[in-house]
């Protein structure tokens, strides 16, 4: 005889069938969550190693509101800061790291992570032309793209993943330039 459907086994079947689709689920993220953690301390590694000078001693993360950074020390004296900055894009958020000199000169850019639409927005990681313009980007160039009357070439088709980057990358310039304007050394 078959068993009778009834609201008894309906709960039964669904309860072990929740238990076991979760212990599947928590084993996986069990087995999973030490490789992924080392591999994003590993691209945030690479990318704060290149946004940053080299010679230099790199502090342990800080925090200020929303960003976090990192100070780059050459001697005594801060020689240069990394933050990550977050903002939105068109497909999501935006994060980078942004490496930034105490005068506000931007050394260098790196995506940390995105979820902008592949071959267009996704190409700010991999258009040579967008990436480089970041490279020695001077506190004397305005931060916005050329169609918003800046300094910013902005990736073709992808004007609303171009001023979200530069938007990440102002918020990364004005975090520096508050932090040495409260130093007293602006």
């Amino acid at each position: 005889m078959a068993v009778q459907s009834n609201l008894k086994n309906m709960v039964v079947c669904l309860t072990l069938t929740c238990l076991a689709c979760s212990a599947i689920l928590g084993g996986i993220y069990a087995m999973t969550k030490e490789p992924i953690d080392q591999t994003n301390a590993k691209i945030l590694s690479d990318s704060i190693k290149a946004v940053l000078p080299d010679g230099g001693e790199l502090s342990e993360v800080k925090a200020a509101g929303d960003l976090e950074y990192y100070e780059y020390t050459s001697g005594d004296a801060v020689s240069a800061y990394a933050v990550k900055s977050t903002t939105s894009g068109f497909g999501g958020p935006l994060t980078l790291m942004v490496g930034v000199l105490p005068d506000g000169t931007v050394y260098n850019t790196s995506v940390l992570s995105h979820t902008e639409t592949p071959g267009l927005g996704a190409k700010c990681t991999s258009d040579p032309a967008f990436m480089e313009q970041w490279k020695n980007f001077g506190p004397d160039k305005i931060l916005a793209v050329k169609k918003d009357h800046g300094d910013v070439d902005a990736i073709t088709a992808s004007t609303i993943t171009s001023r979200a980057y530069t938007e990440a990358v102002k918020q990364a310039v004005d975090f520096v330039k508050s932090i040495a304007k409260e130093a007293g050394n602006e």
